[in-house]
């Protein structure tokens, strides 16, 4: 996997995290912070578009969804900090890095498993 590939793939997992928690909080206002309805159908839009936004991607599902995990994560850790104004402490930190080395991993194998797809499709 080349560098455009891997940014295109890294921007696709930031975009689908972004859709899932963003939809979560829409639907967690409506239902737990009593906002209008329209929160609510605005999460479930949201929600769809994060399903599928992994279509994007040439690998099997469950390798895409295991890569993107960690990402999710980290994701969840900066939106607490940054949403919900909840510092994250040392074990915040040190499983973000154990996730992103996850992702690290993971990545590795949906490159090779990217271009034996391409190959097997030609």
């Amino acid at each position: 996997m080349g560098i455009a590939e891997a940014v295109k793939s890294l921007c696709y997992f930031i975009l689908a995290g972004l859709c899932e928690i963003g939809g979560g909080y829409l639907v967690w206002l409506w239902l737990r912070e009593a906002k209008p309805i329209g929160y609510g159908l605005a999460g479930a839009v949201v929600l769809v578009l994060y399903g599928a936004i992994p279509t994007l991607k040439p690998a099997h599902l469950g390798r895409v969804y295991a890569a993107y995990g960690g990402i999710f994560i980290v994701l969840s850790i900066l939106w607490g900090w940054k949403v919900d104004r909840i510092a994250p402490d040392r074990f915040d930190l040190t499983g973000g890095l154990v996730a992103l080395i996850g992702v690290a991993i993971i990545s590795t194998g949906l490159a090779a498993n990217t271009e034996a797809i391409r190959h097997s499709t030609l």
